[in-house]
């Protein structure tokens, strides 16, 4: 109950967040990224229909395709936040007339617009759909030609809204389209990022080759409350065996890791990258992850490739 009590507050959150993007930013700007809410735009401008309507009509006939095709993961969830979308955007529309919170006498403003109302619609939708939701729309049509062609899902969606941002080049010209790429690329990032970072841990993971690796190892476990893995490497120079500690940490422990490594040995060497999602013990756990991908429909398609042969190596292996 509680679980679901906060997918649900997230859908409206989500919802309302993107709302107001496509609804003080993007259309306001006759921007048509992508989506129904491009669709909705072009035709705003075309025919002064709400935008929010125009959303609902389109997503209505799509969700119902996405419940034949894919079936009842297309459930309440998805309804929820399709029309709590459409909703949001007609309420923050009329609201504000649809002449935004920019004065757009410079195109400084529709640059603006562009980035902000990138941000927050793909911030929003992120939101929706780490709760186990979408929004529908164009998405559908992109898992269903993923479906029925060779194409992988991305390019599918990428043609689906290359169509629509086609189309409002046509009507606001080619600038305008120009503007509604970058809020395309920027909404796509942020969903992205609210997808796989936001609300987990971040983490670094840290490779460090000293000689001193069991006293490093032992201060790691002891003042750090973490663990690590010993890897057996060789050096290509010196052509010596020697071992090589990974130790995966939050953020925030990383200096004290530095800090660990440099007293124990100066002669240490250390790098360290970004890790962006880390599942496990300490940190996100597997069947959370598991828990809210089974929310999420995934088009399964009927593969006709032979069978691999024997000889075929498919197996990761580990080579010490």
């Amino acid at each position: 109950m509680k679980n679901k009590f906060r997918d649900y507050f997230q859908i409206i959150i989500g919802t309302m967040v993107a709302g107001f993007g496509i609804a003080c930013f993007v259309t306001p700007a006759q921007i048509a990224p992508g989506g129904v809410s491009g669709i909705g735009t072009i035709v705003y401008y075309l025919t002064g229909l709400d935008t929010g309507v125009t959303m609902l009509l389109i997503s209505v006939p799509l969700f119902v395709i996405g419940m034949k095709v894919f079936g009842p993961l297309y459930g309440l969830k998805s309804f929820v936040g399709m029309l709590l979308l459409s909703v949001f955007v007609t309420l923050f529309g009329q609201l504000t007339n649809y002449a935004g919170l920019l004065t757009y006498t410079d195109k400084v403003d529709t640059l603006l617009s562009a980035i902000f109302g990138g941000v927050l619609v793909g911030g929003g939708i992120g939101l929706v759909i780490r709760a186990g939701s979408n929004t529908g729309g164009t998405d559908i049509i992109g898992q269903i030609l993923n479906l029925i062609t060779p194409m992988n899902l991305g390019t599918c969606i990428f043609l689906s809204d290359a169509v629509i941002v086609l189309i409002g080049g046509f009507v606001f010209g080619l600038e305008k389209a120009l503007f509604a790429i970058c809020a395309l690329y920027i909404s796509g990032q942020m969903i992205n990022f609210v997808v796989m970072n936001l609300g987990t841990k971040y983490a670094k993971t840290a490779y460090i080759v000293s000689e001193k690796y069991e006293r490093i190892s032992e201060r790691i476990i002891k003042e750090l409350n973490r663990g690590g893995t010993i890897l057996d490497g060789r050096g290509i120079y010196s052509k010596q065996d020697r071992a090589t500690l990974m130790a995966v940490v939050p953020n925030q422990l990383i200096n004290q890791l530095t800090q660990i490594v440099h007293e124990e040995d100066e002669n240490a060497f250390m790098f360290v990258h970004e890790t962006y999602q880390v599942l496990g013990f300490g940190f996100v756990p597997m069947a959370k992850v598991i828990e809210s991908n089974k929310s999420r429909p995934t088009p399964v398609k009927k593969s006709s490739a032979k069978k691999p042969s024997k000889n075929n190596k498919d197996e990761i292996q580990l080579v010490k």
